[in-house]
């Protein structure tokens, strides 16, 4: 599917593209499928169209394989303005951070939104800094919240009919967990978010430990978010 044919608002019929049980399995936060998948939106200039498609690991990061795509079927190099919306299942690592980078550079007129499901080898100080130089780029990088599984759903999913209010849901506590170490990241902080596989029933599972940097530094409305602190409350 090429940029000036592809799925468009304008033709519901075209839009759906994964399978309900494959939008659960790659974007549950709390599944750390190694696989990657990228829904995308692209909208031109003035345009009210919006077309989507999807791109996944190859021997290539579904980041790459999307930018050499755009690369390839761009029918000119006029600065047309564009605006491109990604929902990641996981966050880019260092050396995609380095691609997408050089991607906005190279295409001034386009914008990048990426909403990711989680974060990949958060722990990782080239993929901390990675995600840091990207932000500081110009692109704006967020956790996926409800409202994003909600519009995923709906536009990306062939899901059953009847069922587009029934997008799979995924307690609140996890996205902020992911929420949270972002700020981290973000603001130079260390890590605060670790997760590790249980050896015998291979669960997984999220500690989070915060250290007196993370109060003073991280936003309260993110640290309440969490439970960990409370609201304060003035008595009369």
């Amino acid at each position: 599917i090429s940029w000036s044919t592809g799925i468009s608002t304008g033709d519901p019929t075209l839009r759906r593209r994964i399978e309900p049980w494959e939008f659960e399995v790659f974007f549950d936060p709390r599944e750390l499928r190694k696989e990657t998948c990228l829904l995308y939106e692209i909208k031109w200039g003035t345009s009210h169209k919006i077309w989507r498609s999807t791109a996944r690991n190859t021997t290539s990061h579904a980041e790459m394989n999307f930018i050499e795509k755009f690369t390839s079927e761009r029918c000119s190099d006029a600065p047309i303005s564009c605006s491109i919306t990604w929902f990641l299942s996981w966050s880019p690592c260092w050396e995609c951070s380095k691609a997408i980078r050089e991607f906005v550079s190279r295409h001034p007129s386009v914008t990048l939104v990426i909403y990711v499901a989680r974060l990949y080898w958060h722990m990782d100080q080239q993929n901390r800094q990675g995600l840091r130089d990207l932000i500081s780029s110009g692109v704006t990088v967020q956790i996926m919240r409800v409202s994003e599984y909600c519009h995923c759903w709906r536009n990306f999913v062939n899901y059953l009919p009847g069922k587009e209010a029934h997008c799979p849901r995924c307690p609140p506590l996890w996205m902020t967990l992911y929420a949270l170490e972002l700020h981290c990241i973000i603001l130079s902080l260390p890590p605060c978010l670790k997760i590790s596989r249980g050896h015998q029933n291979q669960l997984t599972l999220f500690r989070l430990t915060l250290q007196n940097c993370h109060y003073q530094t991280i936003p309260p409305h993110v640290l309440l978010a969490t439970g960990l602190i409370q609201p304060y409350v003035t008595w009369r």
